[in-house]
């Protein structure tokens, strides 16, 4: 049995990207985003921005509602 077939299209964020947008969507800050994740807040900067930077969006707020139009986050 192939396993690859259980799972769903290639995914456009990377494991850490979807939790720091995950977190993102809980309405968190920066500084609380690295605390949950013990990460400092320039490597959560640098997700967020490596994020609006492949969908090709100009914001935190434009990634999050073209993540959610792609079906890659949910609210």
């Amino acid at each position: 049995m192939n396993d690859s077939k259980n799972f769903h299209q290639q995914s456009v964020l990377t494991k850490r990207e979807r939790e720091v947008f995950t977190i993102l969507l809980q309405d968190k800050t920066t500084k609380e985003i690295a605390e949950e994740l013990f990460i400092s807040e320039k490597t959560v900067r640098n997700h967020i921005s490596n994020v609006i930077q492949k969908l090709g969006v100009k914001g935190r707020a434009q990634a999050v509602i073209e993540l959610v139009r792609m079906g890659e986050l949910s609210l």
